[in-house]
């Protein structure tokens, strides 16, 4: 018999910001969760109901509008279970109702995929990473060759280095990384070429990485 994978993982690139919406699809429960739901909804639900997969969870990497804008028009079609950090809920004030509030290291159970939260501060305070068995949704923390923006309310270059380091230094090399945004000529990309060549990754001190990334 062949094996069959635990779960799947479908991108589709949605928006003029060229974002990356995943669903998450549990093979052995037919749940599925989408990860930052934003633009164009109908796609996702679409993709959903013809693979036979019920939406029952949503993970926010964060809170800006391009990747939670398509959060309420989820939200009336599936009952789902919305799921973010604590630090980024208290950040954005946003009151959601049915939120799951995570901190760094706690598991989701999705059917028999286990999803781990990394708490990735540096875009925004709580943004969050999520992975599972050697993938990793990195959302506006890590993309192919780039990390994310540092100058708005609630950026850190200070965090974002840190945070850089912890995905760095405690993921399996040949973890595949899932960015936010489609920035560059590949979509996915592993974690040893990211850190081979994502030029933000080549600091050893966060001084060098402030001068880099910020120009101070």
């Amino acid at each position: 018999m062949k094996n069959v994978k635990p779960f799947v993982i479908h991108a589709l690139e949605l928006g003029p910001m060229d974002n990356f919406v995943y669903l998450i699809q549990d093979q052995s429960s037919k749940r599925a969760a989408v990860v930052d739901p934003a633009w164009e909804v109908p796609k996702v639900v679409i993709l959903a109901q013809h693979q036979g997969f019920q939406i029952t969870d949503i993970l926010l990497t964060h809170s800006h509008h391009d990747h939670t804008n398509g959060l309420t028009e989820l939200l009336k079609t599936y009952d789902a279970q919305i799921h973010l950090l604590k630090a980024e809920a208290e950040f954005s004030g946003h009151q959601l109702e049915k939120a799951s509030l995570h901190d760094d290291g706690d598991t989701i159970q999705l059917g028999k995929t286990q999803i781990t939260v990394l708490h990735t501060p540096g875009h925004t305070p709580g943004s969050a990473c999520y992975y599972l068995n050697g993938h990793l949704m990195t959302g506006d923390t890590l993309f192919i060759s780039g990390c994310g923006r540092c100058d708005l309310e609630g950026s850190s270059p200070e965090q974002m280095y840190h945070s850089l380091k912890k995905i760095g230094t405690s993921l399996p090399p040949q973890t595949v990384i899932h960015p936010g945004h489609h920035y560059a000529s590949q979509p996915s990309s592993t974690l040893a070429e990211q850190l081979k060549n994502n030029p933000f990754m080549q600091f050893d001190n966060v001084t060098d990485f402030l001068h880099y990334r910020m120009g101070i």
